[in-house]
């Protein structure tokens, strides 16, 4: 008997662009990119190719674009900066951010080693456990994508290899597609499954 073919992976993410600019400035000319469930894909490219802005594309917050989006389940996004509202602690960081209750949040932060900072305010945490809150309020989120825009810049590499560890961990907890923006071969070669580079003026993907 012949073994049963394996099922083709879900697709969690297609984007068909046509263009995409600021203002009167084209950035990204046509490009088609696709995710499947539990896939991750490392963005490479010079800085100001449109990396950010093609990221910004996905998380429906740039809307000079032309083009097709399938973005099915949900969404969350790890910016350069831990974007986190100062006047609340971190739990409340990731129960307003996500809607999630108190227990997913604790157990987010437990995951990221911030369980004893749940009260504290973003102003009262180092860097790097900003960072890591900010990767919690992503996992709290429950993501189908995940999208990651340079997460690691400037952290030392202990850091680095520490919040890498954290993504890795729950990833195999909880698969999800996951698009890494990065300027660090060495972040693309071991956190990703393919990798993509930005190039050209207006950008395509290569």
């Amino acid at each position: 008997m012949l073994p049963a073919a394996e099922a083709p992976a879900a697709e969690a993410l297609a984007l068909r662009l046509a263009r995409a600019g600021h203002g009167m400035v084209q950035v990204l000319g046509p490009l088609d990119l696709r995710l499947a469930a539990g896939e991750t894909v490392a963005i490479c490219g010079p800085s100001g190719v449109g990396k950010t802005t093609l990221l910004r594309i996905l998380a429906g917050l740039h809307r000079d674009w032309q083009g097709r989006l399938t973005l099915p389940g949900r969404l969350a996004m790890v910016f350069q900066e831990p974007v986190l509202l100062p006047w609340r602690n971190a739990q409340d960081n990731l129960t307003l951010a996500t809607g999630c209750d108190v227990g997913v949040a604790r157990a987010a932060l437990v995951r990221v080693g911030l369980a004893d900072k749940a009260r504290a305010l973003p102003g009262a945490l180092s860097l790097g456990q900003q960072r890591r809150l900010a990767l919690a309020r992503a996992f709290a989120a429950q993501p189908d994508v995940l999208l990651m825009d340079e997460p690691f810049v400037s952290l030392d590499p202990a850091l680095t290899d520490e919040m890498m560890a954290l993504l890795e961990a729950e990833r195999a907890r909880r698969p999800m597609a996951t698009i890494l923006v990065t300027h660090a071969p060495a972040e693309a070669a071991r956190l990703a499954d393919r990798l993509l580079r930005l190039e050209g003026s207006p950008a395509r993907l290569v």
